[in-house]
């Protein structure tokens, strides 16, 4: 490793944020406006990472190709964007995270695929932007997630090198991209994982079970980051 941890860069959708109950809700709504039924939550939750695409596959059981895809997942993000931020908060001790990330003067910033048109106005809904030093969304740059260029992005925005940066992801593409940016990569097991997801093979450098496990990594990898 070079140096210390300057940065941590999150994932937003089940690594940051808990945003399934409102983009659950959001599908439900627009399943029962096309006359279906609701899904239970648990059924809908995994599937969250995967954006809207995903969720309009999972509830209508059709492609992109369908001709009724893109109408549908233009009223799911509709709704969603209508109430995006009504149940989501962060991830229980997420908040004490990034309070003492501050406090030992490591910046922290998101790097997701979600658009901007959604990333900023939840973003700033939890009055978390002006806190961020980076904010990197899904239409930024030309490039989106598993490729590395949205978080070297990140890194330029944030004044660090990308072997100073550690990158945190619910997601088999978020460790591939912070791996191809040269960084180092936690897989968080509390975020939306699928039934067949096997982080364990993702190659990320530590499974985390919980927020708190950001800090635990960071004392045992770079005691030097911080003085406390």
């Amino acid at each position: 490793m070079d140096g210390p941890t300057s940065t941590v860069l999150f994932d937003l959708d089940g690594t940051l944020l808990d945003t399934a109950p409102d983009l659950a809700a959001a599908l439900n709504a627009t399943l029962q406006l096309n006359g279906r039924d609701a899904l239970p939550f648990e059924y809908i939750r995994p599937v969250v990472s995967h954006g809207g695409r995903a969720l309009i596959e999972l509830g209508f059981g059709i492609d992109s190709q369908h001709p009724d895809f893109e109408p549908l997942r233009k009223q799911l993000l509709d709704l969603y964007q209508a109430n995006l931020a009504v149940h989501t908060t962060l991830f229980p001790g997420m908040a004490q995270v990034l309070d003492e990330l501050e406090q030992r003067d490591i910046r922290w910033g998101v790097v997701t695929n979600k658009p901007g048109w959604l990333t900023d106005p939840l973003m700033d809904a939890l009055q978390l932007t002006p806190r961020a030093a980076c904010v990197v969304s899904g239409d930024t740059l030309p490039e989106r997630k598993p490729h590395p260029a949205p978080l070297l992005h990140a890194c330029r925005l944030a004044g660090c090198q990308p072997q100073q940066a550690v990158y945190v992801g619910d997601a088999e593409r978020d460790i591939e991209a912070g791996r191809n940016a040269g960084m180092r990569t936690l897989a968080a097991l509390f975020g939306y994982l699928m039934e067949h997801d096997r982080p364990e093979n993702w190659g990320a450098d530590a499974l985390i079970e919980q927020p708190a496990d950001i800090l635990e990594y960071l004392d045992t990898t770079s005691p030097q980051s911080h003085t406390g």
